[in-house]
């Protein structure tokens, strides 16, 4: 049993006040969340201490009118992009410190309301919506009991507050990097053009070409999101185009098809023909022949960020609204620079 100064059990209330901190930081302090200063934090802790103070996370999510539990809504748990997404989020609440509810629409409406209405009555603080590519999709609503952050997919309500991935700054990031390894007749092949990633993407890689006085070598090549479509696409272009010198391409699937292609037509990648993909997906990337640079969309950062932003609004912040594109990053390998 715990005890305060009076003899009686030590409260939350009884460690903020010996700490000289609210409530609110104090509880975060004692859970370990990194939005509080190392030496508060100290001091929340040294108090804790001198009181003998053992928190009890029923009776703290109780007295907070809270239940410790987020919702995590997705239409596509088998999808690429979704299981990094959930990580991320997972990571930033905690082991332990959140119970985390998944549930998996299956690209379903009336499945992901039944869903929904399962999440809201267990009384989750908080609701994650995890898409399955960038395109818009419906709100789920503004009358919810609870903040709701949708990630990866925006919402096609102003309204709501979305987070996904800048895929124009990507296109963009890619074409400027084969421009800075010299290379100026650059290709371009993607997937089903009716994706927003698809069009977004292809807008960046125009951008940049024009910056820097270029166009695409022929038109741009949409299709689908494999290696197939990839291996098809790349003999056309490179009967068409025998002296391109570039090809950035819209997914690490598409690239790899490409890649192989090029080996067929004895192209030296990268020495006289650069490769670059999208989506760093790791197992495609790293054993690629040679190394597949591409752009990262850092999805466990968008996670950890909506789960961050679960938090903020639990604990009374403004939770905002809009789409935010966040940035994502180029990792280089060895398609698109030579080995020393």
């Amino acid at each position: 049993m715990t005890r305060s100064d009076h003899g009686r059990a030590a409260t939350l209330s009884d460690v903020a006040r010996r700490a000289g901190v609210s409530i609110a930081t104090a509880s975060k302090a004692l859970n370990g969340r990194g939005d509080v200063a190392p030496t508060t934090r100290k001091r929340v802790v040294a108090a804790a201490d001198e009181l003998s103070f053992t928190p009890n996370a029923m009776a703290r999510g109780l007295l907070a009118g809270r239940t410790g539990t987020v919702g995590l809504l997705t239409s596509d748990l088998e999808g690429r992009f979704v299981i990094p997404i959930l990580m991320g989020a997972e990571d930033a609440f905690g082991a332990g410190q959140v119970n985390v509810f998944l549930c998996d629409a299956r690209g379903d409406a009336i499945r992901e309301q039944h869903q929904l209405r399962a999440l809201i009555s267990r009384r989750v603080d908080g609701i994650i919506v995890v898409g399955r590519q960038t395109d818009p999709r419906p709100s789920l609503g503004q009358d919810l009991s609870v903040p709701v952050v949708y990630a990866y997919a925006p919402s096609e309500d102003e309204g709501d507050l979305s987070l996904t991935p800048d895929n124009y700054s990507g296109g963009r990031l890619a074409v400027e990097h084969l421009i800075a390894c010299g290379r100026t007749r650059i290709a371009h092949i993607t997937g089903d053009p009716a994706y927003a990633a698809a069009q977004d993407r292809l807008a960046g890689a125009r951008a940049a070409l024009a910056a820097a006085g270029l166009e695409l070598v022929g038109e741009p090549m949409f299709a689908a999101w494999n290696e197939h479509w990839g291996r098809d696409a790349a003999a056309i272009l490179l009967q068409r185009h025998p002296d391109v010198d570039a090809v950035f391409c819209g997914s690490d699937q598409i690239a790899r098809g490409v890649l192989d292609t090029a080996r067929d037509f004895g192209r030296d990648v990268p020495g006289d023909l650069a490769v670059i993909g999208y989506d760093n997906w790791e197992v495609l990337a790293d054993n690629a022949r040679p190394g597949l640079t591409s752009i990262d969309a850092n999805l466990q950062q968008l996670g950890r960020q909506a789960a961050q932003r679960i938090f903020d609004a639990i604990d009374g912040r403004d939770l905002g609204a809009g789409v935010h594109h966040l940035p994502v990053r180029l990792i280089i390998r060895g398609s698109t620079i030579p080995r020393r």
